[in-house]
């Protein structure tokens, strides 16, 4: 397998905005699962998108607010235990239109309405759509949508994810790799498989990480990649290359962090600290 060249970061010029940047919309979060959606956004906060905007239920707006000033939070309709509520499509339809690129998943949690909800965003959305964590297990209970995108996919499973996903038993890593490539180009997407070596790949391109280290192996890193990906994209990197970048850049992160706190001491927002000196160290 030929290694593709990792994206090189574009040169900021003086006379932009942030605009220029674009707005990323992350769609999740629930009661007790509010840091996802907060880790999600505070790594894309710091991986240069112009605005962050996180749709979280009203019910832990104040909370996921009060974790950064720095991106501006979307109330949204939610059920008695604090989850979206299918009631919420069409003001999420409404804030679609002013993203650039929008994620979905991170501490959403699982229901039939947002099984429906999410539906829907994956089979309609024209706009680049990154898929994680409770996105993908919605996503599983109707498969057959995989195979209908309206725009530009990004997945990012872990091994169980991508095994509901594929409806079928854990497999070892090198036949979960296999399989993700044949699904990748079947599905028109981009799948970020994690794990040690995490593989990117369209089905036609592949490759496999050389960052990250076994202190990543903690909740919220996925949430993590989520933001950081979702910031590439709405840079202008195409869903591939922002893939590619972001899994790079997500685990020099790491492993700056680990050189710094240990690895049997990090934990998720440490890789969202460490991503500036990762964007810095990747630059030179």
């Amino acid at each position: 397998m030929q290694q593709p060249a990792l994206p090189r970061l574009p040169v900021r010029l003086q006379d932009t905005h942030k605009g220029t940047f674009g707005t990323a919309l992350i769609i999740g979060g629930s009661r007790g699962m509010s840091g996802s959606i907060v880790l999600a956004g505070m790594a894309a906060l710091r991986c240069g998108v112009g605005l962050v905007r996180l749709a979280v239920p009203d019910r832990i707006l104040d909370t996921v607010a009060g974790f950064d000033p720095c991106y501006t939070t979307i109330p949204m309709e939610c059920d008695c235990m604090g989850r979206l509520s299918l009631e919420s499509e069409q003001e999420l339809a409404r804030e679609t239109l002013q993203a650039t690129a929008v994620a979905i998943g991170p501490g959403l949690a699982e229901t039939p309405s947002l099984r429906e909800l999410v539906a829907r965003i994956y089979s309609g959305l024209p706009k680049t759509l990154v898929v994680d964590a409770d996105g993908l297990n919605n996503l599983a209970k109707s498969p057959e949508l995989l195979e209908m995108p309206e725009g530009p996919r990004i997945l990012t499973p872990h091994p169980g994810e991508f095994s509901r996903l594929i409806g079928m038993d854990r497999l070892p890593r090198h036949a979960q790799l296999d399989i993700a490539v044949e699904k990748a180009e079947r599905w028109q997407a981009v799948i970020v498989l994690k794990g040690h070596q995490t593989l990117v790949t369209d089905g036609k391109r592949q490759y496999l990480n050389t960052t990250g280290n076994p202190g990543m192996a903690t909740g919220g890193s996925g949430d993590v990649l989520t933001g950081v990906i979702t910031s590439l994209v709405c840079q202008g990197f195409d869903a591939f290359d922002a893939a590619v970048l972001g899994v790079y850049l997500h685990g020099l992160a790491g492993d700056l962090a680990a050189k710094e706190r240990g690895m049997e001491s990090m934990v998720a927002s440490d890789i969202v600290q460490f991503l500036p000196q990762a964007f810095q160290t990747y630059r030179q």
